[in-house]
C-alpha cells in the first residue's frame, strides 16, 4: 500500500539523481498508466512551498525533499512508483518515520467527465480538490479518481471489475449525466446503480458508498427531468448509501460558473463542487 502526506517549509534539500530518473523514465511511464489504473494525481499548485513529499510503501517510509519546478512531477511518480523509488534508493528513507502509522483507506470516484475534469486541468477538478482538503484535514484517505469522460451508468458497470482488484474503503459514485443527456430510460439508470453498489459490497463488505444526485438540464422534458431526479435519492435509500443531494448546487444554471457548454464546471465551479461534496463526505470520513 502506498500512502503520502506533505510537508512544508522543512527546508530538506531534494535529491537531484530521483528527480532526473523521475523525469527521465517514471513521467512517460506514467502518462502510460495513468489510463490503465484509473488514478488521480493531486494538484500540487495548492501546496505552499518549498514541500517535502513523504509516505510510505507497505511498512518503508519514504520522504523526498522537493524542489518548486519539479514537487508536481515527483509527486505523480511517486503516487504511482513509490515502491520503485523505495527500492532503489533506500538511503532516501533510512531513519525517516511517516507522520502517522495509520494505513490510507482509498476513497474511489466512480464518475464521467465532471469527475475526469473535462475542460480544467486535472488538479482543478473536484476529487483533486477533495483530496486537498483530506489532507489538509489529516485524515488517512487517498482519492483514487476513476472517473472517465463520456461515460455512463452501464459504462462504469462494465469497467467496475478493474477497481474491485484493489480495496475499496469509500466508493463515490458520480454517474448518471450522461444516463440523462441521452434520454435513457430512469429505470436502467436505477438498475445500473443498484448492480454497481450491490456487486462492490460483495467484494468489499464494509465499503461505504456515497451518491451524488443529478439534474437534467432545462432542453430536458419537465416529465422525464423529474423521473431521472428521482432515481438518485430512490437508490440511495434503497441501498443505505449517503447521498449527496446538493451536488452541483450553486453551480447548476450559472453561466459564469460554467464553460461554454453551461455542463461542465469551471475551475471555480468545481471549486463549489468540491465543497458540496467535502461537506457531506467529512462527517462521514471522521466517523470511521
Amino acid at each position: 500500500m502506498v500512502s503520502h502526506r506533505l510537508h512544508c517549509g522543512s527546508g530538506l534539500r531534494q535529491s537531484k539523481t530521483i528527480l532526473r530518473w523521475t523525469k527521465r523514465v517514471t513521467l512517460p511511464l506514467a502518462r502510460i498508466f495513468y489510463t490503465r489504473s484509473a488514478g488521480t494525481w493531486t494538484n500540487a499548485k495548492v501546496w505552499p512551498r518549498p514541500c517535502v513529499l513523504s509516505g510510505t510503501v507497505g511498512a518503508q517510509p519514504v520522504r523526498l525533499g522537493i524542489a518548486n519546478r519539479t514537487r508536481r512531477l515527483v509527486t505523480k511518480a511517486f503516487q504511482i512508483f513509490g515502491l520503485g523509488l523505495a527500492g532503489l534508493w533506500p538511503s532516501v528513507s533510512a531513519g525517516i518515520t511517516d507522520a502517522t502509522n495509520i494505513p490510507a483507506r482509498t476513497l474511489v470516484v466512480l464518475g464521467d467527465s465532471l469527475g475526469a475534469g473535462y475542460g480544467v486541468e486535472p488538479g482543478e477538478a473536484w476529487p483533486a480538490l477533495v483530496q486537498s482538503n483530506i489532507l489538509r484535514a489529516d485524515l488517512p484517505v487517498v482519492v483514487v479518481n476513476a472517473s472517465v469522460s463520456g461515460d455512463t451508468t452501464a459504462g462504469g458497470l462494465r469497467r467496475l471489475n478493474w477497481q474491485l482488484n484493489r480495496p475499496i474503503h469509500i466508493l463515490l459514485i458520480e454517474l448518471g449525466g450522461n444516463d440523462g443527456l441521452r434520454g435513457l430510460p430512469p429505470e436502467n439508470t436505477r438498475s445500473n446503480l443498484v448492480a454497481i453498489i450491490t456487486r462492490t459490497r460483495a467484494k468489499n463488505p464494509q465499503v461505504e458508498v456515497v451518491l451524488a444526485g443529478m439534474k437534467m438540464p432545462p432542453s430536458m422534458s419537465a416529465d422525464y427531468a423529474e423521473k431521472f431526479g428521482a432515481v438518485f435519492p430512490r437508490v440511495a435509500e434503497e441501498m443505505h448509501a449517503t447521498f449527496i443531494p446538493g451536488f452541483l448546487a450553486g453551480v447548476w444554471g450559472v453561466p459564469e460558473l460554467n464553460q461554454a457548454d453551461q455542463i461542465h464546471p469551471t475551475p471555480e465551479g468545481h471549486a463549489l463542487v468540491a465543497s458540496n461534496v467535502w461537506n457531506v463526505l467529512e462527517p462521514r470520513l471522521r466517523m470511521k
